[in-house]
């Protein structure tokens, strides 16, 4: 789908300079494109069909209550977080069908994140109610607990640790801990769980945050990989050093944005809120480019720059596909997953791509 979806643009162009010069171009179909009573969303090079009922199962069997995160491993499943303990993994393949599941020991089941180690994938789990991050294999066997971070000297007890994401360094296998509910501090451990350092904090300073809910190693820059961290009530993204120091922030004005998502030069990010994080059911999804802009906002106002600034974006109000969306998944063919907090226990949405 990947390559139907770049071919349906190439096709598309060539087909507007072949009619230009009176050539017939024959009847080829490259995939479903919407129809006009089909939910289309999004802005620009980035637009989606919504696909109806996608992943929706059982709910006696194989219930949800906050579908937190969702990540896709190397045989192209997609592995879903949810905090209910029935079944806290579920796992999916791309047409929406039930895989297995496992798990019922996840009560606060928030942060998930994809490891590859030596060509072996590993999951991380943060789990609110735990205080801890969990490193499971894709079977659900733990093999690494890391508690609250008393080596910091910041934390009185454990429970001020409520871990909400994890991000893994590729080259060295390094932690990177987000304590997004809890003391707003980004721990960092090596890769058997030592503690190395820690910065951030709450606060309104340029190092600090204010629910530092998503971490990400950006490593789009090959030589030079960077940290991306959510400071959410403040609306915007932060670039660290992979020791800390601070670098720039990306400014989303209205997004009380999750978790930045890297897929080839592109960052997404699942707004749960906008406008006001009191504000119920105003969620939408938002895609920035290579050079940090937003070029498409899924289920929101269009992105508009002025004088070089993002203007504040907020729902769409004609939108109604989304409630509260907590993360994206892109698969490979460049569809996007989205599973929800707080959304009357429906399963995640997909995006199909049609632009």
């Amino acid at each position: 789908m990947a390559s139907q979806s770049v071919n349906r643009r190439t096709f598309l162009n060539q087909a507007a300079a072949a009619t230009a010069v009176g050539l017939t171009i024959p009847n080829i179909n490259f995939g479903a494109l919407p129809k006009a009573d089909e939910v289309v969303i999004g802005h620009g090079s980035h637009r989606y069909r919504v696909v109806p009922n996608w992943g929706v199962l059982d709910a006696g069997k194989n219930p949800v209550n906050d579908c937190h995160e969702m990540v896709e491993d190397a045989k192209g499943r997609l592995i879903l977080l949810t905090n209910e303990t029935k079944n806290n993994i579920i796992i999916y393949d791309k047409s929406g069908k039930l895989v297995e599941t496992w798990g019922n020991s996840y009560p606060g089941g928030h942060g998930l994140t994809l490891s590859n180690e030596g060509g072996e994938q590993f999951l991380f789990i943060c789990d609110n109610n735990r205080h801890q991050v969990i490193k499971t294999d894709l079977k659900g066997k733990e093999l690494l607990k890391i508690d609250y971070p008393k080596e910091t000297g910041k934390y009185a007890y454990p429970t001020q640790f409520i871990p909400t994401e994890t991000a893994i360094n590729p080259a060295n296998g390094d932690i990177y801990v987000a304590d997004g509910y809890g003391l707003n501090y980004i721990i960092q451990y090596d890769s058997k769980g030592k503690y190395i350092r820690h910065w951030g904090g709450k606060g309104a300073e340029n190092g600090q945050f204010d629910c530092c809910h998503g971490i990400l190693v950006d490593t789009r820059n090959k030589t030079n990989p960077t940290l991306l961290i959510t400071d959410r009530r403040h609306n915007c993204l932060k670039r660290f050093t992979l020791d800390g120091k601070y670098m720039s922030t990306i400014a989303l004005p209205g997004s009380y944005i999750c978790r930045p998502v890297l897929h080839g030069d592109m960052i997404y990010g699942a707004v749960f809120r906008s406008t006001s994080d009191s504000y119920p059911n105003s969620g939408y999804i938002q895609i920035l480019d290579k050079n940090d802009k937003v070029v498409s906002t899924p289920g929101g106002t269009a992105p508009v720059y002025k004088d070089g600034k993002l203007e504040e974006q907020r729902k769409d109000m004609t939108s109604t596909a989304f409630m509260h969306p907590h993360d994206v998944l892109v698969d490979g063919d460049e569809n996007v997953y989205v599973p929800q907090w707080a959304s009357q226990k429906t399963y995640p949405v997909k995006l199909q791509r049609v632009s």
